[in-house]
């Protein structure tokens, strides 16, 4: 559920900065106990903007602040 929760607010808080930007949540099963953020872009390579997985404990530096990954989006597609 705490997974569940933070890619919620990730996703919203991804949708608002960049309207038009389809967001998915785990399109393929994701690695156990990790959470990561990841941009593909249109040629279909992919950018990692936030990975957890070398993070905590405790359990809660494995999760990004939504605003941290609003910010690395932007500056991937400036």
């Amino acid at each position: 559920r705490v997974f569940g929760r933070n890619a919620a607010a990730v996703s919203e808080a991804l949708r608002g900065a960049v309207s038009h930007l389809p967001v998915e949540i785990n399109p393929r099963q994701p690695r156990r106990n990790s959470f990561e953020v990841s941009l593909v872009k249109e040629d279909g390579s992919t950018v990692e903007l936030w990975s957890g997985i070398g993070k905590g404990p405790p359990r809660k530096l494995k999760f990004p602040q939504p605003e941290a990954v609003v910010k690395a989006l932007k500056s991937c597609l400036a």
